[in-house]
């Protein structure tokens, strides 16, 4: 059995099984590309559920793990050399597990940067400006009633964003080509939060990206998204 106890994350949320990987995370559109790949990678885990409302994620066990506070974070026991390994940040992880299980991102070649340039597209533009779009959107529409200039530089970056997005789509039915990657894992769970959890669909005018939404529809219908939205669950 591997011994955990070099992670102080683990005393806050102890391990049933520690030969299996440890999910710190929640079920937002960062937190489930962890659960997503997971699944897909038919890796067995162990979640765990980070609750904001306490604060947990700010704990001195969790930032034992992640220094900066956000989930997603996860334990491997069998990491590389075979020793355990924690590692934070949702793509971080996501190549981490794609490369520790040879798919959704090739090995090597143009066809690796390719995906990995969508990533970051992702981890850089799509993630933090989608953020701030619903942050002003919903959460703080009262605070800017009389000045609309946030509201309206997140709309118009959200948009922007989903223009290149749709864009790239006339390509191949994925971000990448053929291939369902970790590109498409981290980006469309933040197309679905636009609609479901910022109730942007109108504001945003989301029916001007058909192949956008068409995506995002192929994707939730995977039976590994199915299950992975809804990890860890919510109490």
């Amino acid at each position: 059995m591997a011994d955990l106890s070099a992670f102080p994350i683990t005393a806050k949320w102890p391990a049933t099984n520690p030969d299996l990987i440890q999910l710190y995370s929640l079920p937002t559109p960062n937190g489930v590309k962890v659960s997503i790949a997971l699944e897909e990678l038919g890796l067995a885990y162990e979640p765990h559920l980070v609750d904001f409302g306490t604060n947990a994620q700010k704990s001195p066990e969790f930032v034992s793990l992640n220094p900066n506070g956000r989930i997603p974070a996860l334990i491997d026991p069998n990491g590389p050399d075979g020793k355990p390994i924690g590692i934070f940040e949702s793509g971080a992880i996501l190549i981490y597990l794609a490369d520790k299980t040879g798919k959704l991102l090739p090995k090597e070649g143009a066809a690796r940067y390719a995906v990995l340039q969508w990533l970051m597209f992702q981890m850089g533009g799509v993630g933090p400006m989608f953020g701030q779009y619903g942050h002003f959107h919903k959460f703080a529409a009262d605070k800017v009633e009389n000045n609309p200039y946030p509201a309206q530089r997140y709309r118009d970056e959200s948009r922007r964003l989903l223009g290149v997005l749709e864009a790239q789509l006339e390509k191949g039915p994925w971000l990448t080509g053929e291939d369902y990657t970790i590109a498409d894992i981290a980006t469309w769970p933040w197309v679905r939060c636009l609609k479901v959890f910022y109730d942007g669909e109108a504001d945003l005018g989301l029916a001007d990206f058909p192949r956008v939404l068409d995506w995002w529809a192929r994707a939730e219908a995977r039976p590994a998204s199915q299950k992975g939205l809804g990890i860890p669950a919510r109490v």
